[in-house]
């Protein structure tokens, strides 16, 4: 927590807020290292979709968000995340958690360049008896 945390605003359950931190990025938003991951926010109301992508068993999961545009920008509105599972592109499955969508808008951005697939890796994770979904943005290196 710093010292202006403004995590009292956040509407969300604190189990549903996502994760991450600027402290794992170098200064052009480049992952620091290999292992970097962000947290998806407000997953809860997304949880029969997560179990759907489960019960497939797809074992190649991967973002299915572009980047924002000016208008999302000036009005704030939250950066949905989606899932390609194989050939399927899921429902909703959570958000970037807010301040965080730099970083992910400049992982896409980067990729595009390489002329590689404008897609995150994503790894499902069982906590507290729910799925949450973590980017592996590391990977974006």
């Amino acid at each position: 927590m710093g010292l202006f945390s403004r995590d009292d605003d956040n509407p969300l359950p604190k189990d549903d807020r996502g994760s991450g931190s600027f402290n794992d990025y170098r200064y052009d938003l480049v992952p620091a290292r290999a292992r970097v991951r962000i947290r998806l926010a407000d997953s809860n109301p997304h949880q029969e979709e997560l179990r759907r992508l489960v019960e497939v068993g797809e074992e190649t999961l991967e973002t299915a968000i572009s980047r924002r545009s000016i208008e999302d920008e000036r009005t704030d509105a939250p950066m949905l995340v989606r899932l390609f599972a194989g050939t399927r592109v899921s429902g909703v499955v959570g958000t970037v958690p807010r301040g965080l969508e730099p970083i992910v808008d400049e992982a896409l951005s980067r990729l595009d360049k390489r002329g590689q697939k404008v897609r995150i890796p994503v790894k499902l994770a069982k906590e507290r008896g729910a799925l949450r979904v973590d980017l592996l943005i590391g990977q974006t290196r």
